[in-house]
């Protein structure tokens, strides 16, 4: 039997690209509910909101939504995951599904994946999720992260480049073709222990993650492990741009 675990979902005000983006409207409630109320579809025993400002609180509050009010200057989003985590009391073996809160259309299948695969690899601190690329313009695009598994599904590397490199097949022309084994698109959601959790973002900062500016590698520099779910299909779109917005709008009404 799987291991019980809690969400929760990192709400930040300030977007470049989206102007309050965890208040947008998607079909009558803000995104942030949307977020929650398909979390609170999967096995979690909890889903709680991280939020760093009170428009977010009484947002989900209105909603009957669980939100903590975390410190506002938080580096990234696993510091504020850490202090919500501290903040509910979690105890260093518990587990922790962080589903990012653009994500209105998320899978709550997917988030029991990611916790379940933490919970049977014990030798791991963090799980994630990747799934097929079937798309050349995708595969090199840097903008997509890839990630490359070892036969125990644990991640060797993550990379904004196109991995693996297929020797023979890009050689003469260049990436006009996908490698086989298919690459895997690497997908943000994360599990973790709750003892790594607030133990990582004292980790000095890695020279590999800096230049490809994907904190997961932190862990790998360190010497964690990642364990990766493979999922037989593509998430639903999230949200990072007004047109995101409107195709995910359009998906709701429909």
């Amino acid at each position: 039997m799987s291991q019980a675990f809690t969400v929760i979902v990192p709400a930040r005000l300030a977007s470049t690209r989206l102007l309050n983006k965890p208040l947008v409207d998607i079909h009558g409630l803000p995104m942030v509910v949307r977020v929650a109320q398909r979390a609170a579809l999967s096995r979690a025993t909890q889903v709680v909101v991280a939020a760093d400002s009170p428009e977010i609180v009484m947002a989900c509050e209105a909603h009957g939504i669980r939100v903590l009010l975390t410190q506002i200057d938080h580096p990234t989003g696993s510091d504020r995951l850490a202090e919500a985590s501290a903040l509910l009391g979690l105890e260093p073996s518990d587990m922790v599904v962080n589903v990012q809160g653009d994500e209105p259309l998320i899978d709550p299948d997917l988030i029991n994946q990611v916790a379940s695969l933490l919970s049977k690899n014990p030798h791991a601190s963090m799980s994630t999720a990747a799934h097929e690329i079937h798309d050349v313009a995708e595969f090199i695009n840097p903008n997509v992260v890839k990630v490359v598994i070892d036969q125990s599904q644990i991640a060797l590397y993550f990379s904004r480049a196109p991995i693996p490199w297929w020797r023979d097949g890009f050689a003469a022309a260049g990436v006009q073709s996908l490698p086989k084994p298919a690459a895997l698109r690497h997908i943000g959601i994360y599990g973790y222990r709750v003892g790594f959790l607030q133990m990582f973002p004292g980790l000095s900062p890695a020279p590999i993650e800096q230049g490809e500016a994907l904190e997961q590698l932190r862990a790998l520099w360190h010497g964690y492990k990642i364990v990766v779910h493979v999922a037989d299909k593509a998430p639903g779109p999230g949200v990072d741009t007004p047109e995101d917005l409107a195709r995910v709008q359009a998906l709701f009404k429909s």
